[in-house]
């Protein structure tokens, strides 16, 4: 089944639903604020050149907060409104279609909350999906710098005279930390790998907007540092305590989200660039650029491109959700299902990033010089979407892909061999 949402033309658009109920109202719910975001995304992204001196949509992500975005994920009897992943892609595609920074950067409020309910019941965990229900709003600050790859940490927290332990390190990437109110991250502990959550006005935490990607420039996804910030030891988990989980799949998955959804905006833009033109070139077919069989093709492909994004984003969902849907908190996964699940993760990348950026190129296939008037900014889509895809170069799933395809060994080896306590735990 399929369900239809207004499109920046003001048409509905044939998008790939899960054809439920809950979906359909909470599109309804969230399509206003979606719309006035989407209203101002051309504006802000003409405002985002400057690291440090652009203005960043706090108005609009505490918006988001406050109709109950970040609690789609936690449970209807606590309080949220339960969706499965399936749902929640194609909500945060919805969200990506109109400005896909402010859907990227929620990734780690999200993934934050994936962990929360991965927990074993206790009462951190009640106290969590509260503060999320509430409407906190977590960021994210594991990556460095430093080192070779994601495995290599030289943020540590170190014991105390008070009896407390001390956080310090520098951090890069630290998407959406700007805008949140808690910050998940991971450390050193005597070399064992830990993470845990502060909250971002602790005293010693320092969060400055550096990113200076050509794309993807209002995430906030630059510098946090931490100089002897007071953790509570209690709060301090180490991965090689936690259950195998779905959370790498997880991460990579929101970011195919992402990209659908950028994928949807380059064909709403392109129906809406269209649309009022009436200047054509002397060798096009018609008089009107709208009734001409080669721009309609142009805009058939965007569409079709869209749609299959969208597609292949929420049927591997669909297999991520039947790795988590039925176990208990803090029972772990079974490792066959969640390499079935995560493979069909990096299938759809190895499609979904190629097709949304040849997308992105071709939609000025329909318009000639005036599509690229700056004050469109219709070049954002292929920046946007280059940078989201680069967080997960394809290249290496290409591979991975393949050696399941021939030996069977699935994407959960090559995270635990990247890290023996084990990455793909909280």
């Amino acid at each position: 089944m399929t369900d239809a949402t207004t499109t920046t033309g003001g048409e509905p658009s044939l998008q790939s639903g899960t054809g439920t109920s809950r979906l359909t109202e909470l599109r309804a719910r969230f399509r206003p604020l979606f719309d006035r975001i989407r209203e101002g995304a051309v504006d802000r992204e003409l405002a985002s050149g400057t690291p440090g001196d652009r203005p960043l949509p706090h108005d609009e992500v505490r918006a988001l907060a406050d109709a109950g975005f970040g609690r789609l994920r936690v449970p209807e009897d606590r309080g949220g409104f339960g969706v499965t992943l399936v749902e929640l892609v194609h909500l945060v595609a919805d969200l990506a279609a109109a400005d896909s920074n402010i859907a990227h950067l929620w990734r780690g409020h999200f993934g934050y909350t994936e962990l929360v309910l991965l927990r074993p019941s206790s009462a951190g965990r009640d106290e969590w999906l509260q503060r999320i229900v509430d409407g906190a709003i977590i960021g994210n600050a594991t990556s460095e710098r430093t080192g070779t790859t994601l495995a290599d940490i030289s943020t540590t927290v170190r014991p105390a005279e008070d009896g407390s332990v001390r956080l310090d390190g520098r951090k890069f990437y630290s998407t959406g930390t700007l805008y949140s109110d808690w910050i998940y991250l991971a450390a050193d502990r005597d070399g064992d790998r830990v993470t845990f959550a502060i909250p971002t006005d602790a005293v010693g935490v320092t969060s400055v907007d550096d990113w200076d990607g050509f794309g993807q420039r209002l995430t906030a996804s630059g510098t946090t540092v931490f100089d002897g910030v007071p953790v509570d030891p209690s709060v301090v988990s180490a991965y090689k305590d936690a259950p195998l989980s779905h959370i790498q799949a997880f991460y990579q998955l929101y970011l195919l989200a992402v990209l659908a959804g950028i994928g949807q905006a380059v064909s709403d833009d392109a129906v809406a660039f269209v649309r009022p033109r009436t200047r054509t070139y002397i060798h096009a077919n018609a008089a009107r650029p709208g009734d001409d069989p080669q721009v309609l093709a142009v805009l058939g492909r965007l569409s079709a491109g869209a749609f299959t994004a969208r597609s292949l984003v929420a049927a591997a969902a669909g297999l991520l959700d039947g790795v988590v849907g039925t176990n208990e908190p803090g029972a772990g996964v079974d490792r066959a299902l969640l390499d079935a699940a995560e493979n069909a993760v990096y299938q759809a990348q190895i499609e979904v990033g190629p097709r949304v950026l040849r997308a992105a190129s071709e939609l000025f296939e329909v318009g000639g010089a005036s599509a690229a008037d700056r004050t469109r900014a219709l070049d954002r889509h292929w920046r946007n979407a280059r940078v989201v895809a680069s967080h997960n170069p394809a290249v290496y799933k290409e591979r991975l892909v393949g050696e399941y395809a021939l030996h069977g060994r699935g994407p959960v080896d090559a995270w635990e061999k990247y890290h023996e306590v084990g990455p793909t735990r909280f």
